[in-house]
């Protein structure tokens, strides 16, 4: 799983892919406060290729930069909010939402704790790094993901996972410096995001694998909120 959970599964893929247009959204939004122009704003730049990675339709992305950067005459009022505990079996996770509504927010993620434990402020975020975490594959065949990271100037990298995509791990200031260095190296950028990075993560091969269905059940329930924009979980993998 790593740390960022992902639902797993076409159906869930399929279904998935429209709440990563609605949250893809959101995060345009926020981003072109700072600017309409993705060449002066760093921050919409990384969101809006990674939209256009995932084929979000131009529309869409259009109309989101427009609201976002106050061009339409509506005012987008959006709340960044995380939320800190553990799924069953002690498992940490840090949920980061977007929200125009705070207390309802906070009343739905009380609801969904109760399958696990929600903490206070610190409570879990002790345990994990603020990192810039940038999904790529490679362009070329043998590209060598250390000598990327190396090279592009990335902390450390996370090997491939089945899909063959790489998460590069960067400083949180780094984050924009990296991703338009990793072409040059062998690399396609897919995603570009600030996240959560476990210190200790748990190896999942010590829960039994009802404890991962719990889990796992758990994670769905809370990804499937409309206000939560990413689940970062304190497990191996």
């Amino acid at each position: 799983m790593g740390a960022q959970w992902k639902a797993k599964g076409k159906a869930q893929a399929a279904d998935a892919r429209g709440k990563l247009f609605g949250r893809l959204a959101k995060d345009i939004m926020i981003a072109a406060r700072n600017g309409a122009d993705p060449a002066a704003n760093s921050r919409l730049r990384l969101v809006v290729e990674q939209a256009r990675k995932v084929s979000m339709p131009k529309e869409t992305l259009e109309r989101a930069i427009k609201k976002g950067a106050g061009l339409l005459g509506d005012t987008v009022s959006f709340e960044r909010v995380i939320y800190e505990g553990f799924a069953p079996h002690q498992v940490a996770v840090m949920i980061e939402v977007l929200t125009d509504n705070v207390n309802r927010t906070a009343s739905e993620m009380r609801v969904l704790f109760r399958k696990g434990q929600q903490g206070s402020s610190g409570s879990v975020s002790w345990d994990f790094d603020h990192v810039g975490m940038i999904e790529a594959e490679p362009a070329q065949a043998g590209a060598d993901p250390e000598l990327a990271a190396i090279e592009a100037g990335a902390q450390d990298f996370e090997p491939a996972d089945e899909d063959g995509v790489t998460v590069f791990i960067t400083e949180p200031t780094d984050l924009d410096l990296v991703s338009r260095a990793l072409p040059a190296h062998g690399f396609h950028l897919v995603a570009a995001k600030l996240g959560y990075k476990p210190k200790n993560p748990i190896d999942p091969a010590n829960l039994s694998a009802e404890q991962l269905e719990e889990v796992e059940a758990f994670l769905g329930a809370i990804d499937n909120n409309d206000d939560v924009q990413n689940v970062f979980v304190g497990l191996a993998g």
